[in-house]
């Protein structure tokens, strides 16, 4: 268990290295960079002396001018950049050119929300998805198994960021209430005191369920599936025949088994919840960093929006290395090593 546990640790270096340098390559990829098309901007309105000074200051002081294999080289923190800048391995994110910011003040605390969010989301999902799907699959169309169906049915079909305007519409008409933003106002420029956490956890609920509801939804469908195809299966039949008491059965070895596609999501359940929640920020008005990445990608600022995909790429690394080893922990079919055992 110890070597498999340093291995998939040693395999996940490899494999952020990959991530970079492809998440590098495609925001270089269109024409042109941020501070082009600022100066074609400025242009336009007169201000094209000034400007191109201005520009070139900053492609010097940020390596643009150099070859794309030496910024990468610099951005990661491989080669030394000039002024000091030391690179993601060494926790310096760079430089947003839209905020003429560090990333790291750019992002601040809207890192930290964005974490808090989609890691209640994923709860959330575990904690509605496991006694749904248990119960639908241990009483298969019964009343209950067909209503909560049709709910996954709606859930599913639903698009996010749908359910949380007609959220924000009713809330308003019927209650008054608005649901938007993810804090009290007065609390917005004021530090972190314990009620402001308490404004956060109150607002939290509905963007949760929001976001949450499509995953919960496919999680109920999967989990339910693979329980009703181990309780056909004879080891079942004969727990039963020599009278093991049902829930016994149940829990020692149907749900057990069943439970592997619903550990093995953990490793894209957090990168695809945020990626899903950066429309439904935008409507409920939600200080995260999603709309903050989706403007730098079109922006083309290249640090902002670099440092943020390595971060979700660091979260699908991290989920597929915990899902591994509860899986390898779970079930005991799977071997750590490969080949065949006699």
């Amino acid at each position: 268990m110890f070597s498999y546990f340093v291995h998939r640790l040693l395999v996940m270096i490899p494999t952020l290295l990959v991530v970079s340098i492809l998440t590098f390559v495609i925001i270089q990829l269109p024409p042109g960079d941020y501070l082009s098309n600022q100066l074609q901007e400025l242009k336009s309105q007169g201000e094209s002396a000034s400007a191109a000074a201005k520009i070139a200051f900053y492609r010097e002081q940020f390596s643009l001018d150099k070859p794309m294999i030496e910024q990468y080289a610099i951005w990661m923190g491989f080669w030394p950049g000039p002024n000091g800048f030391s690179g993601l391995l060494q926790g310096d994110w760079g430089h947003s050119f839209a905020y003429d910011l560090p990333v790291k003040e750019v992002l601040g605390d809207r890192m930290l929300l964005t974490f808090v969010i989609n890691f209640s989301t994923v709860i959330f999902i575990y904690i509605v998805a496991f006694p749904i799907g248990v119960y639908s699959a241990t009483r298969q169309y019964s009343i209950g198994d067909y209503g909560f169906t049709l709910v996954g049915y709606l859930g599913l079909a639903t698009p996010n960021f749908l359910l949380a305007m007609v959220l924000l519409y009713y809330a308003n008409f019927y209650f008054g209430l608005s649901i938007g933003g993810l804090m009290d106002e007065k609390y917005l420029d004021q530090p972190w005191s314990f009620d402001k956490v308490i404004s956060i956890l109150n607002h939290m609920i509905i963007p949760v369920i929001v976001i949450g509801t499509s995953g919960t939804a496919a999680m109920i469908r999967r989990l339910r599936a693979n329980l009703l195809d181990e309780l056909q299966k004879q080891y079942v039949t004969t727990a039963r025949a020599k009278g093991v008491p049902r829930l016994k059965t149940l829990v020692k070895y149907p749900i057990r088994m069943s439970l592997n596609p619903f550990i093995a999501d953990i490793g894209n359940l957090l990168p695809d919840v945020i990626s899903g929640s950066v429309i439904v920020s935008t409507v409920l008005s939600l200080p995260t960093a999603g709309p903050m990445l989706l403007e730098a990608l079109r922006s083309q600022d290249q640090y902002l929006a670099g440092s943020f995909l390595m971060f979700l790429a660091l979260l699908t690394v991290i989920g597929v290395f915990v899902s591994d080893i509860l899986l390898a922990m779970l079930d005991p079919r799977i071997r750590l090593t490969g080949g065949a055992t006699k």
